[in-house]
Order: C-alpha cells, then structure tokens, then sequence
C-alpha cells in the first residue's frame, strides 16, 4: 500500500472519528471504518456486538429479496446487519432524530443503503406495507403502552417473521397457566413463573423511558396472544417468532353481558 493511499485512509478514518464524536453519545458501537468505533467506551462493552454474536446463527444469513423493517432502529447496527445479509431494502424508524442522524451517518459510513425515518411504532399502520422481517428489539419496555404496540406490529407490518428482544426481570421459569381460574385463587398470581409485567413508575438503571420490566412468562404470553408464535429462543431475552393469521388468544377487550 503505498504512502498516499495510507494517508487518505488515515485522514478518512480520523475524519469519521471527529464526525461520530460530534453525533453522541451512542448507544450503539458500530465499527464505521476499521478501528474506528461509534461508542470505544461503552459501559456494556461492545454492544451490541456482543448481543448480536449470542443470536446471529438463529437469523436467516440470506435475506436476498427480502424486505425488512428495523422498529426502534437507533443507530442502525441491527439494520446495517440485515443489509450486509442481503436484504433487498431496509427501513429503520425511530422518535429520536439524534438515534436517526446516527443512523444515516453509520449507514453512509459503511456503503448501506438503508431508509431511516421518523415514525413512531404506534404509527406503523402509515406504512401501508407488510415486511419479510420486522426487528422489534429493544422497544418493548420503553413503550407506555406494550400489548398495544405487539398488536399493531400484528395488524399492520409483520408479514412472516419478527425477531423480538426486551428487558426482562424477575424468574426465568415458566409455569403453566390454566385457561381460567376461580375469582378467589389470588395466590396463582404469586407463582415466581406467572406472567408478570412489573410498572417502573420512576426510573430504571437512570432511565426515566423505562416503563415496564416483564419476566420470561409475561414476554411469551404477550407474544401468544398478540398473534406470534415463538419458533425459536436462542438468547435469553430473544425470540424468533412467525405471524400468527389471527391472534390466539384473541378475546373480547370487554367482558361481554350477563344472559339476559
């Protein structure tokens, strides 16, 4: 390589360095040239990195053709990760403009054609358009309004599968849960492996967008009765689902009248 070419990489590898530092701080940890990282210092380490090595194999590693639709998207790791697989266009939406400029910034950095816009995952009934994958990682426990969004997600964009990832807290285990139970068995609701969303009315790890934390029994029983059903967990807090035609435990959201 001669000196003029490892100069201009130099240059270009320090002009990033400068354009991502003025973009943060960064959730994300991209690699945008070699050597040059978006978060160097990230309290997880690399992340997510290091989440995406614990699930990548459980991914499809051919989306050619494929359409895919990154909710949440932040900085764009996980879109950038779909692209580099094939995909044959990806749209990633985010609330945040600083998580969007990011995103565009990584993506250019990196030769990715990707999408990015602002549109809230309440909004997606706007896109007018079902996706081959949707990514739905990292969004859940943010949301003040979770089922809400699950069924949306079923309603409007999923069309095949959906890689699911949040928070979660409290047991790991869990316990079979009957069709119905008699109005006086309040105990079930303190079986450890119960379906649990637990409320942070304040905040979490320093996060006031911390709203819900649920425990393994409550991420699956959401995703059942939302219309997914689970295919595969390959990570603790990740699961490749598959769209449901109707929601299994689809039910009346009010309970219908006494007989007359």
């Amino acid at each position: 390589m001669t000196d003029d070419r490892l100069r201009a990489q130099s240059l270009r590898a320090q002009s990033l360095r400068e354009r991502a530092e003025a973009l943060g701080p960064w959730f994300h940890n991209i690699e945008i040239a070699p050597g040059v990282f978006t978060a160097p210092g990230h309290f997880l380490g690399d992340y997510p990195m290091v989440k995406w090595r614990t699930f990548a194999d459980a991914v499809p590693a051919d989306l050619t053709g494929k359409t895919v639709l990154d909710i949440g998207c932040n900085a764009g790791f996980y879109a950038v990760a779909m692209k580099r697989r094939g995909a044959a266009r990806v749209l990633g939406i985010d609330e945040d403009e600083r998580y969007l400029a990011q995103a565009r910034f990584a993506a250019e950095a990196l030769g990715a054609t990707i999408e990015f816009r602002n549109l809230s995952v309440y909004d997606v009934g706007a896109l007018g358009e079902r996706f081959d994958v949707v990514l739905f990682m990292g969004v859940l426990y943010h949301l003040r309004h979770p089922l809400l969004a699950l069924d949306l997600i079923h309603a409007h964009v999923a069309g095949d599968l959906m890689v699911f990832q949040s928070m979660q807290r409290g047991a790991s285990i869990v316990a079979p849960v009957a069709e119905d139970y008699d109005f006086f068995d309040a105990g079930r609701f303190d079986d450890p492996g119960y379906p649990k969303l637990h409320f942070i009315e304040h905040r979490y790890a320093g996060d006031p967008t911390n709203w819900w934390a649920p425990n393994r029994a409550c991420t699956e029983a959401m995703l059942r009765a939302s219309g997914f059903r689970i295919e595969a967990h390959p990570e603790e807090e990740v699961y490749l689902c598959r769209r449901a035609a109707t929601p299994v435990a689809a039910r009346p959201v009010h309970p219908a009248p006494p007989p007359a």
